[in-house]
């Protein structure tokens, strides 16, 4: 099982998750994005801005908004 890259780039992070239905909000000191889920509820997303994002991070990123690993590791692997 691949393992969560250790300091993704922020870039790659957000296409990423756009990939898996989330759109961008705002981009300050936090970037926050949304999606829209088929039954019309939102699932918000708040993530730091740095340039890299710590694998610990991503897999809270992940917890948090309901996306298992491997769909994130498979919309990761084609950006």
């Amino acid at each position: 099982m691949p393992k969560f890259p250790v300091d993704a780039s922020k870039q790659r992070v957000v296409k990423s998750l756009v990939i898996l239905g989330f759109k961008m909000i705002r981009e300050r000191e936090h970037i926050s994005m949304e999606r829209i889920n088929s039954d019309g509820t939102k699932t918000p997303l708040t993530m730091p801005n740095h340039p890299k994002i710590k694998a610990s991070t991503l897999r809270t990123i992940c917890t948090q908004s309901g996306i298992s690993r491997d769909d994130f590791l498979n919309a990761y692997e084609k950006t």
